[in-house]
């Protein structure tokens, strides 16, 4: 669903939401040799996606239901530790995770305007690949078995796009397999307790993202908000069983600005507990970024210089998490 030049043209809220997000069905992409005209279509309308909204919803993902819930359940269970259990687990330079209340602020994004306050969420981060050496798992029985294997379950569907995402640019389907073929990811176990929120102070402040891709799934607890070009803040419709996706801020550059990295925000405005488990999955840490020979010419030079990939990660970490780890992550400063 591409949107036209009227349906955006006026910047006020939708009465639907729904109208705004596409829907991509990868049905065809869990066939065990995908079909040519369905991937085809797949890449039109994720092309369609990618440059006028920013996000869209996936269904027949491949992903069990129960497991998705699972993870929401083990998000539950670590949030609900003792404050001192957590505190034993902190989240490093290199290393996955505690993040407590209020340690981090979202610098790496201008969007989040001039006033900048600690984000009132506390999460819990598994990482692997890239400058990640390891991770602080908490002790509860089967957590980090969960975690490996909902990781491992999110790269596969990530590595099932890698095509479709090749050929919605005019490349071969297999240009961005050799980057990914240890690709560098984060699974966020996220915690937005029932508050009221001073002026300029949020869950989580305005920001766009710095993977590739991050996919976030259905949630019964509303509180995100998404800023796609020509609109103000609207809120996701809530479709269960799906997964949200945007597109981040590395796959912008890799595309010259063709596609978009667009703003989004959440709050917790329930009488009860949100969690969230957003997965982020991005490129090998020494892939080269550079924008793909389809998005440059002559009327529209490259926008940006080549930057590997972890170095990127490294500057965005940096700009958000310096003041918890007290030191720089990497070589990459800002």
């Amino acid at each position: 669903m591409a949107l036209t030049t009227q349906d955006r043209s006026t910047g006020s809220h939708p009465e639907d939401s729904a109208d705004i997000i596409p829907v991509l069905d990868l049905a065809a992409l869990n066939e065990p040799v995908p079909d040519a005209a369905a991937q085809a279509a797949l890449a039109a309308e994720l092309r369609d996606a990618l440059t006028e909204v920013g996000f869209f919803f996936i269904v027949n993902h491949g992903v069990a239901a129960s497991t998705i819930e699972h993870m929401f359940d083990e998000a539950r269970r670590i949030h609900a530790m003792p404050q001192e259990v957590k505190d034993s687990i902190p989240m490093g330079k290199v290393v996955g995770g505690y993040l407590g209340m209020g340690g981090g602020t979202s610098y790496a994004s201008d969007i989040a305007g001039p006033v900048r306050k600690p984000n009132q969420n506390e999460a819990f981060f598994c990482h692997r690949h890239g400058y990640h050496t390891q991770n602080q798992f908490p002790p509860l029985d089967g957590f980090a078995e969960s975690c490996e294997q909902y990781i491992d379950q999110l790269i596969a569907l990530g590595s099932r796009m890698l095509p479709i995402l090749a050929l919605s640019l005019d490349l071969p389907p297999d240009y961005f397999v050799p980057h990914f073929n240890e690709p560098s990811v984060s699974l966020r176990m996220s915690h937005y307790p029932p508050m009221d929120y001073d002026d300029n102070e949020w869950g989580l402040a305005p920001h766009t993202d710095s993977s590739v891709f991050t996919f976030l799934p259905a949630n019964d607890v509303p509180g995100l908000e998404i800023r796609p070009a020509g609109y103000d803040w609207i809120s996701p419709p809530q479709m269960a069983g799906s997964y949200l996706v945007n597109s981040g801020d590395m796959l912008k550059r890799w595309t010259n600005n063709v596609y978009l990295s667009t703003a989004h925000r959440a709050r917790n405005l329930s009488a009860g507990d949100r969690y969230a488990v957003p997965f982020f999955y991005g490129a090998r840490d020494d892939a080269v970024v550079d924008p793909v020979p389809t998005t440059v010419s002559a009327e529209r030079p490259a926008r940006h210089e080549p930057i590997t990939y972890g170095d990127y990660q490294r500057w965005f970490l940096n700009r958000n998490y310096e003041n918890v780890t007290g030191e720089k992550v990497g070589k990459f400063e800002s």
